[in-house]
């Protein structure tokens, strides 16, 4: 499951920055539900791509990255990655991917020499796109040209309205932080629990320099 902007990456960089786990849930309401039930943990949360009132994280790798995770639990809400992954009701081998950790998704899911791989965007945008026409062509032992991939979402104004850095709860460092593929060494499998979704990262755990 795919989500460049941003969610599998903020996921990928609050594991890079030490947190213990993140977990994942399609309401604010079960994001603070889940939090009061666990001391010290952190929500990253947004509804519609905007800030949700009294929670100061968004869904950025900025703020995220910026935030004291060390030994803690994420609790993570978005409107598209962690909502359409809670529609997932079983998978064998389902792991959160995003350009940070593309090639390290790949890795893991090839070694566990799968019949069927199936790569899917949690929404209709051209990063997560392509996102999954470079882990084919990885998958396919190909060498993916990624700039021309991400041509589609330079050219959107979506990307533009990002850059500015007038967008809430996005600012403009997100695009910079999602695009860097990746820059780092672990794949973030998902464990399926009663009320929600563990990330955890599997592999190396330190980004590029």
């Amino acid at each position: 499951m795919i989500d460049v902007l941003r969610s599998f990456t903020v996921s990928a960089y609050a594991l890079a920055g030490g947190a213990r786990e993140c977990l994942l849930v399609p309401t604010v309401a079960e994001a603070l539900a889940l939090h009061s039930r666990i001391p010290g943990s952190v929500i990253s949360a947004e509804e519609e791509a905007l800030p949700v009132p009294g929670i100061p994280i968004s869904n950025s790798p900025t703020q995220v990255r910026a935030a004291d995770l060390e030994g803690r639990t994420l609790i993570q809400r978005s409107s598209a990655g962690t909502t359409v992954m809670s529609s997932i009701e079983s998978a064998d081998g389902l792991y959160a991917a995003s350009l940070v950790v593309a090639s390290a998704t790949v890795k893991a899911c090839v070694s566990r020499r799968p019949r069927v791989l199936t790569l899917i965007a949690s929404a209709d945008h051209p990063e997560d796109h392509a996102c999954a026409a470079y882990m084919e062509a990885l998958i396919r032992g190909e060498q993916p040209d990624l700039d021309r991939l991400l041509q589609p979402l330079h050219a959107s104004q979506r990307y533009a309205r990002a850059i500015r850095g007038d967008w809430p709860g996005f600012p403009a460092s997100d695009i910079e932080l999602s695009l860097e593929v990746d820059r780092f060494d672990f794949a973030m499998p998902v464990a399926q629990e009663v009320s929600y979704q563990r990330l955890t990262a599997a592999g190396a755990t330190e980004g590029k320099s």
